[in-house]
């Protein structure tokens, strides 16, 4: 079944002087106007498949086009707002006509020349919409989806005075508090995460480091490398500020001493003058 705000793969039936017919399902022929059309003759003759998105037009009439959204029906994105209007803002999501978030979906008021994490989706008369309510949307229970430790796709979506809220695989809603973050984050920004540990209330806790014992081994070969290419030694130590240790590991102060802790027992590394040096078993 086609739908409006999809992606579709569908066939040129026929063509008319502003452009092409193609096959429609239920919602019989869709027209992809004459400017949408690609330049290859070949890839739109009659029986010939195209890969289009489906949307309507300020008519309301369904429409076909080449054109790529930055994101479909069910999808968050962080967009741009271009347009101010009586109904709301409008952003750029990649198409000619811009995706309106109405005031009443707004979660603070959206200005032109900035940007915000919304969900899009289809209001009642089936026109494509934005949303920054996304906990209307988005499911913030974990209800046993998401394993301890798992590594998952984040979008920070906003900040609070908790830490940073962020969207988790496009289908949930977590939270990443101010003392898991280990490195620098900004609204919009994309990246691994892992599901920390449990809420009482269901909520999904976020964190930016992997679990522990994966963690420090990996932290410990992090070290190993920084070391050799700062001829075998390092000033960052044990007692060195947590600031210090997350700009260069991007990890918090507790896991850098346990990982030097398991380097040192390994005796891959002494520890000298107040610094870090690399021992001949750690070469």
């Amino acid at each position: 079944m086609i739908e409006i705000g999809k992606t579709h793969t569908l066939k040129v039936i026929k063509h008319v002087d502003f452009g092409v017919y193609l096959e429609g399902d239920t919602l019989e022929e869709i027209l992809l106007p004459e400017r949408y059309l690609p330049d290859d003759v070949n890839t739109w003759e009659v029986g010939q498949s195209l890969e289009v998105f489906i949307y309507l037009d300020s008519e309301d009439r369904t429409i076909a086009t080449t054109e790529v959204p930055l994101a479909e029906v069910g999808e968050c994105a962080y967009l741009s707002v271009v347009e101010k209007s009586e109904f709301g803002s409008f952003l750029d999501w990649g198409l000619m006509k811009d995706l309106l978030a109405p005031f009443k979906e707004q979660r603070i008021p959206m200005d032109v020349g900035r940007s915000y994490v919304v969900y899009i989706y289809l209001d009642k008369t089936n026109r494509i919409a934005a949303s920054s309510l996304l906990s209307r949307y988005l499911d913030e229970q974990n209800e046993d989806i998401f394993q301890l430790g798992a590594e998952v796709d984040l979008l920070i979506a906003s900040r609070s005075d908790l830490g940073y809220k962020a969207v988790i695989n496009g289908t949930h809603l977590g939270l990443i508090h101010n003392n898991e973050i280990v490195r620098p984050i900004s609204m919009g920004d994309e990246f691994k995460g892992y599901i920390g540990a449990a809420r009482e209330d269901g909520r999904i806790n976020l964190t930016l480091q992997k679990p522990a014992g994966e963690l420090r081994g990996e932290l410990a070969e992090k070290i190993i490398a920084y070391l050799e290419q700062n001829g075998g030694s390092s000033n960052l130590t044990d007692k060195s500020p947590p600031t210090d240790i997350n700009a260069v590991f991007h990890v918090s102060k507790s896991n850098y001493k346990k990982a030097l802790g398991k380097l040192y027992k390994a005796r891959k590394i002494t520890l000298e003058n107040g610094r870090i040096m690399l021992s001949d078993k750690g070469r």
